[in-house]
């Protein structure tokens, strides 16, 4: 799987805009066949950062959703604001 078809869109809610502050954690909806390392490879090519841990869930609606930490030097705010989210 490429970057492109692993990743299919950053989330931002109420909630994941506190993430981005306070874990330095992004939100993403990721493709159902994703792993977690799929994942961290994706993150790390298409956004210029370093992955410090990737959680996965599967929603109620059938969706993947990623929970992605960044490491310590690495801004998820600054992430956040190049894709246009805060």
């Amino acid at each position: 799987m490429n970057s492109i078809e692993v990743i299919y869109y950053p989330l931002m809610t109420e909630s994941a805009s506190l993430m981005v502050e306070r874990d330095n954690k992004l939100i993403f909806i990721v493709n159902l066949k994703a792993h977690k390392t799929d994942v961290k490879r994706a993150v790390e090519e298409l956004y210029d950062v370093k992955v410090n841990r990737v959680t996965l869930l599967i929603t109620p609606h059938g969706e993947k959703k990623a929970f992605v930490r960044l490491q310590p030097e690495y801004k998820a705010s600054d992430v956040a604001i190049k894709l246009g989210l805060l």
